[in-house]
């Protein structure tokens, strides 16, 4: 059992509603369209250097997902490309920005049950708008204390949120399906973390998954956490 947690914080994209699957099959479609320039699998790999490059620019999310397909679309065809492969970029886009919210199983079960008990928060990263949006439309804000968007996930973001919220490490758990992103830097401040994996991760997001220390749990599923504290 865990003791003295008075605040959860839950990652959102992949730990509480589905999201990588829907950027992957963009991925895919958008890889197809540039078959006359190189295959698909190096699309990927060009498209993925590109998002590295530009990370620092432009954060996470969709938006900077379509600039940097646009980017490549540029640079693997030399500049030769037609408008067209643009425009079906911006499809893309939209369709993304327009995905419903599938909640994930367990998810509303547990906050409800949690609800009241804890100090349940929101951490998660990416476009300010599209988070919101997401947020709104899941249908969950009722059950948050606090929602924090951040432009990243690394200890000093988390041990600003700490302190936003006065909250103490040893006070504080953070759920969520990255071990790069909601596990690792948390650990960092000295608060607990619970890692619940998602059968899709973003290359950017992997990380071995044999990690043990004193304050990490793993769960195969986000109703598990419960048990460990109630």
């Amino acid at each position: 059992m865990i003791e003295n947690i008075k605040t959860i914080a839950f990652d959102a994209d992949d730990t509480l509603w589905m999201n990588e699957p829907y950027f992957q099959e963009a991925e895919k479609q958008f890889c197809r369209l540039l078959e006359d320039y190189l295959p698909q699998h190096s699309v990927s790999q060009e498209l993925f250097k590109t998002e590295m490059k530009n990370l620092n620019l432009y954060g996470y999310g969709i938006k900077g997902f379509m600039l940097c397909m646009m980017e490549t679309i540029v640079r693997v065809s030399d500049g030769t490309a037609s408008l067209k492969l643009i425009t079906k970029v911006l499809e893309l886009g939209h369709e993304l920005l327009e995905k419903p919210i599938e909640l994930l199983p367990g998810v509303e079960e547990t906050l409800k049950s949690l609800n009241g008990k804890y100090r349940l928060v929101i951490a998660t990263k990416g476009d300010l708008l599209d988070q919101e949006r997401k947020l709104k439309k899941s249908g969950l804000l009722t059950y948050f204390h606090h929602i924090e968007i951040m432009s990243d996930k690394k200890v000093s973001d988390y041990e600003k949120l700490m302190k936003q919220l006065d909250c103490a490490p040893e006070h504080f758990l953070m759920l969520g399906n990255s071990l790069k992103s909601d596990v690792l830097p948390v650990l960092e401040t000295g608060a607990l973390a619970a890692h619940i994996p998602y059968h899709i991760t973003w290359s950017h997001e992997e990380h071995p998954t044999d990690l043990k220390h004193e304050r990490f749990l793993k769960l195969n599923s986000i109703e598990e956490i419960i048990k460990h504290l109630i």
